[in-house]
């Protein structure tokens, strides 16, 4: 069993009740999630031992959301808590041509006030295969970027595998750093990148667009740029409404250009994590399977995820590989 470690704010999700705006109603529903807390998740409904490295408050909700993770099979033993609340964000779920949308409550969430010799990385990292980080997390505060910035260090010092998920929001970026700086040093570290043209063109200052051909352009000027990186994967998606995506995903393997078939999305559930169960999914499959079969993996994760209320995939590997296999007509399984 291979064990991963992940890093970052876990948040509640308050939302109206289907597809309400909040000001038409007074009953709200909740959930738990946040990028690297839906990664571990997802991965240990796979089958792997995951260890979740997070802050919570030191109250009942802090307490419900180990309780929370600890049914889901995530290893709490290095989650933190402190006198402070816990981030929050809400959400109104869209429909057709209207889009969802999103506002965060976390500016002085427990996680905020993390500090690095809060966390024992050679301890956390014990054993580990793989470690998974965001460009959300050093986003927070400078604090949070030191505290990544060293579990980065001891992880690429023990030899451990590590992907990083750039996630540029410069919304959060609000401590006084240059986001660009600090993600390209902590790439640096980084052996698998997710992301894509998008993503490069912001570290690097490139203007490239999202075609084959420029993915694989892009992915060789980030090679360059960073020998560490090994595989860079993205996906591409087709929104043709609110309800109703498509979906196909790609890969740069430094040698090879691989990519998957298209899954459509007709009905979706619930966008929220979908990113991140695509995460789960590539790392998931780079440890168990062939590039290609890690990246068709990777693809139905986030498909599947569209269909599952809440932020984390909780669907098992079993059931990816059914999709993979082309049983896509959701008919009852008896």
């Amino acid at each position: 069993m291979s064990k991963v470690v992940t890093f970052g704010e876990i948040l509640m999700r308050i939302t109206p009740l289907g597809n309400k705006k909040l000001k038409q109603s007074n009953q709200l529903e909740y959930y738990f999630g946040g990028t690297e807390a839906n990664v571990a998740i997802s991965l240990s409904q796979f089958g792997n031992q995951t260890q979740y490295i997070t802050v919570v408050s030191d109250d009942f909700i802090g307490s419900a959301v180990k309780s929370y993770l600890k049914q889901l099979e995530v290893d709490t033993t290095s989650i933190i808590e402190l006198h402070h609340p816990l981030g929050l964000y809400f959400l109104e779920v869209g429909a057709v041509m209207r889009s969802s949308t999103i506002s965060y409550n976390r500016a002085h969430s427990a996680f905020c006030h993390i500090e690095p010799h809060m966390v024992d990385w050679d301890e956390a990292l014990h054993d580990c295969q793989w470690f998974h980080w965001t460009g959300i997390t050093p986003a927070l505060t400078h604090n949070a970027y030191l505290t990544l910035k060293e579990g980065l260090q001891v992880a690429h010092k023990k030899g451990i595998t590590i992907s990083a998920d750039p996630a540029y929001r410069k919304d959060l970026w609000n401590y006084g750093k240059n986001a660009k700086d600090i993600l390209k040093e902590l790439i640096m570290y980084s052996d698998i990148f997710i992301g894509g043209p998008n993503e490069i063109n912001e570290l690097l200052g490139t203007h490239f667009e999202y075609t084959n051909e420029d993915f694989i352009a892009a992915s060789k000027l980030l090679l360059a740029e960073y020998p560490n990186i090994k595989k860079v994967a993205d996906k591409t998606r087709v929104s043709l409404n609110a309800n109703w995506h498509k979906i196909i995903s790609r890969m740069w393997t430094g040698t090879e250009f691989l990519e998957t078939k298209e899954l459509e999305i007709t009905h979706i559930v619930d966008r929220i994590g979908t990113g991140d169960a695509y995460a789960a999914g590539l790392i998931h499959g780079l440890l168990h399977y062939s590039d290609l079969k890690a990246l068709e993996f990777a693809n139905a994760s986030c498909a599947i995820k569209h269909t599952i209320e809440g932020d984390a995939n909780l669907l098992s590997e079993k059931e990816v590989l059914n999709i993979i296999e082309g049983n896509t007509s959701g008919r009852i399984i008896r």
